[in-house]
């Protein structure tokens, strides 16, 4: 196991620490989705950018998550990467 996935797992067990990250995994997936879809189809930010319309600058917050997309935004970015956007909702495994 690395260094990083110790101490990942040694933070994980302060419940408030556990509690802030679950909140932001949301928007950590969409930021991750961007990245992994924009290299997926081979393109650049730069071009990404020209075939969306959208700024590459803008494009770079997306993917570093200090920008949060709208639907209407991640519908340009999907139709740019000749993708389909999908949203789910996933039930939270159950507890006992």
């Amino acid at each position: 196991m690395s260094d990083l996935q110790e101490l990942t797992n040694e933070l994980m067990q302060d419940p408030e620490l556990k509690k802030e990250y679950e909140a932001l995994q949301p928007e950590m997936d969409i930021t991750r989705a961007i990245l992994d879809a924009r290299i997926h189809a081979g393109m650049t930010q730069l071009e990404l950018s020209e075939k969306s319309g959208i700024s590459q600058a803008d494009i770079s917050r997306l993917e570093k998550g200090t920008r949060n997309p709208s639907i209407a935004l991640l519908k340009r970015l999907a139709e740019a990467m000749d993708s389909t956007l999908k949203i789910e909702f996933v039930p939270k495994k159950m507890v006992r």
